[in-house]
């Protein structure tokens, strides 16, 4: 049997549609539409670091507590690039590094965690928001962050120097995410090893033909020499801990950020300017018991020998007291010479 709809009812549905409307436009939630474009924005991105700006940092900040993900923020400033010691490019970089594996080792999951890069020029009241007033900085925002400078999550300057290992670390464990293995890209691509192929599929002839005749660098003892005292300074200079551990070459001082540290007090922790500083003592030493075992031994004059020795000697108790005044310094341990009491 056929409905009539009555004006009456017309009406009344109207109405009904109208009231469902509104209620599921009041219902809503703000932050879904903020983590819709931001998501979008983190898409787009090659690495997933969005481009922080003023009105959208306000727009964060504007949602009610606590907001549905957390958000980090790497701080660049594009005019202090060209200062090495401050190393921001190098840090940007394992920064968008940390980014791209969290969105590669969490793929089938909403994102808890947003990365965000600001720019000092373009949004120095961003920077004042936070309180920044020195950089290399990073900050981490809780979802129940209320005030940015207080509430927010500052990374130690000392964490940097295992780059994106140790932002990931900091992200693990302030945030407690899963950020995962870091993803390096490779070192060489798979264009550049078949060239390298190429190239050498193409020069073996002509190795063969020279090798035959005695005529490479393998023959020449120079290249041996040079090569026994690199291997001799890789070794003692620690420079394989420092490319294990991924330690820089020095530090950014935390009382004065124009300070750098080369020397770092603590057993614990090995810079690459202190490693290298040893290896080249610890070298000196090495060559000069070469000249004298090798070179030395053939002058016929005692004379010259005699100064030879002295200065080799005393060369060597010089380096020799650097290398363990600097031991005495980092670890606490003091070495004493042993004197014979009849002395």
């Amino acid at each position: 049997m056929a409905t009539t709809l009555t004006p009456t009812t017309g009406v009344a549905v109207v109405l009904l549609l109208l009231f469902s409307l509104l209620t599921h436009h009041a219902t809503s939630h703000p932050s879904d539409s903020l983590v819709s474009d931001l998501s979008a924005l983190q898409s787009q991105s090659p690495n997933g670091v969005i481009h922080l700006t003023d009105a959208l940092l306000r727009r964060i900040l504007s949602l009610p507590t606590p907001r549905p993900f957390h958000f980090i923020i790497f701080f660049d400033a594009h005019h202090l690039h060209s200062k090495a010691e401050l190393s921001l490019p190098a840090l940007k970089s394992e920064f968008s590094l940390v980014s791209s594996s969290f969105q590669t080792n969490n793929p089938n999951q909403p994102p808890p965690l947003f990365f965000f890069e600001i720019e000092f020029q373009e949004s120095q009241s961003s920077f004042a928001v936070f309180g920044i007033n020195s950089i290399p900085h990073i900050r981490l925002i809780p979802p129940s962050a209320v005030d940015p400078k207080t509430d927010s999550i500052q990374m130690d300057a000392s964490d940097f120097s295992r780059l994106a290992d140790s932002m990931a670390e900091f992200i693990e464990s302030r945030a407690k995410l899963t950020v995962g293995p870091i993803v390096r890209p490779p070192i060489v691509s798979q264009k550049q090893i078949f060239m390298i192929v190429v190239v050498i599929l193409i020069s073996i002839p002509f190795f063969v033909k020279r090798l035959i005749s005695g005529n490479t660098i393998l023959h020449d003892k120079n290249i041996w020499m040079a090569g026994a005292i690199f291997v001799y300074f890789f070794s003692v200079s620690g420079a394989m801990f420092n490319i294990i551990r991924k330690m820089p070459m020095f530090l950014v001082d935390r009382q004065d950020p124009n300070k750098l540290v080369f020397f770092y007090q603590g057993s614990g922790m090995q810079l690459g300017a202190e490693g290298f500083s040893i290896g080249f003592l610890y070298t000196i030493v090495g060559l000069l018991l070469a000249l004298v075992t090798h070179l030395l031994v053939r002058l016929r004059n005692r004379n010259v020998q005699r100064l030879v020795m002295i200065v080799v000697l005393f060369v060597s108790f010089w380096a020799v007291r650097k290398v363990v005044l600097l031991d005495n310094w980092k670890t606490g341990y003091r070495i004493h010479a042993y004197w014979p009491s009849s002395w």
